[in-house]
């Protein structure tokens, strides 16, 4: 398994392994890389051979602060610690851009992940719906 920042963006192959990894419907492409460029400081990609098996976004205010987005990693590839990897070179990429906190929201569910595999400390958040 090889991790690769900033690599080239194929929409089709990004929306197919986010919507295995969130068990959303296959088939709608999502203007990925038109976005990663536009808004986020850096993402990662795990690959085996050349095929994507996780990725993970980050972006941020443009100072201090930097959000981890859409963690996904291929159900055949889940619980080897794939997600792990690709937050920890996140993370590596946000401080070497001078980011003094990474934020991440998740549902309860995974709560060891981001807590314990990824060493998130929980904190009090707030949420407005928009839409």
């Amino acid at each position: 398994m090889e991790l690769r920042v900033r690599f080239p963006v194929d929409d089709e192959v990004l929306s197919a392994l986010h919507a295995l990894a969130f068990g959303s419907s296959p088939g709608t492409v999502e203007p990925w890389a038109t976005r990663l460029e536009r808004h986020a400081l850096t993402w990662v990609g795990a690959f085996d051979n050349d095929t994507l098996i996780g990725f993970v976004q980050v972006c941020w205010d443009g100072g201090a602060h930097a959000f981890v987005l859409d963690t996904a990693v291929h159900p055949d590839h889940g619980r080897q610690g794939i997600g792990a990897q690709l937050v920890a070179r996140a993370a590596d990429e946000a401080r070497a851009a001078g980011c003094e906190w990474l934020h991440v929201d998740y549902e309860p569910h995974l709560a060891g992940f981001y807590v314990d595999a990824c060493g998130f400390t929980p904190t009090d958040a707030a949420l407005l719906k928009l839409r």
